[in-house]
């Protein structure tokens, strides 16, 4: 069984997603420290005058260990009108805008109050969109205290996977050795962007997955993966 784990995102990219269709098995880290400034609360999306962030305020003022799932929105500000607001304006146009309007409409309606919720909402639409069932699960529900590479060889021994699937980026920060230790075959994910219809001048890639199912509907599966 191959396994592949990653952080909860919000709106993820497409390798994210890519990552989710070549396992057997996804486990979302939800018990792992929330870090600042990377893609746990925000992506971009694409307008006429290049990459706009949307990044979702949390509360992080001397939460400095708090983990992903504890992790709670700030509301104070109008952040939920200000991103439906931008991706409008920015996609109405598009081929296949109009059959998502009312899923983020009603998203941003709700007033979430978790991080972590957000997230998985965003993330379950756009897997169902993408019409990919890999099972899933949240590595909180394994009870893992271990850190680092050792997390990793541990949530796959719980899972009973004999195959981890990593990012390429894995090959920079994880100890690879442990992986022949125990006897779990580390493969590296090989994702090529695709290039796909956009809108606005020049192709724009890494941006958030709704950049390609906005624009290319029902062939978005194909262009990901593919085939």
């Amino acid at each position: 069984m191959i396994l592949a784990v990653h952080q909860p995102q919000y709106i993820p990219w497409l390798g994210y997603f890519h990552k989710i269709a070549g396992c057997d098995l996804f486990i979302y880290l939800d018990d792992v420290q929330y870090k600042k400034r990377e893609f746990q609360n925000r992506n971009k999306i694409k307008t006429a005058s290049g990459p706009l962030w949307l990044t979702v305020p949390v509360v992080s003022k001397g939460q400095f260990t708090q983990k992903i799932k504890e992790v709670k929105i700030n509301n104070e500000t109008d952040w939920p009108g200000e991103h439906l607001k931008s991706i409008e304006h920015n996609y109405a146009k598009t081929s296949h805008f109009d059959e998502h309007r009312r899923f983020f409409q009603a998203l941003y309606q709700k007033k979430h109050e978790m991080l972590i919720d957000l997230s998985m909402e965003t993330i379950n639409y756009c897997l169902g969109c993408l019409k990919i069932q890999t099972p899933v699960k949240m590595s909180s529900e394994f009870n893992i205290t271990s850190a680092s590479t050792e997390r990793i060889i541990d949530l796959c021994k719980a899972a009973g996977a004999d195959t981890y699937l990593s990012g390429s980026g894995g090959r920079e920060y994880m100890d690879v050795s442990l992986f022949e230790k125990n006897r779990i075959k580390l493969v590296f994910q090989e994702f090529k962007h695709p290039r796909y219809e956009q809108l606005f001048c020049g192709f724009e890639p890494y941006l958030s997955i709704v950049d390609l199912i906005f624009n290319c509907g029902e062939k978005s599966r194909g262009i990901l993966l593919g085939n």
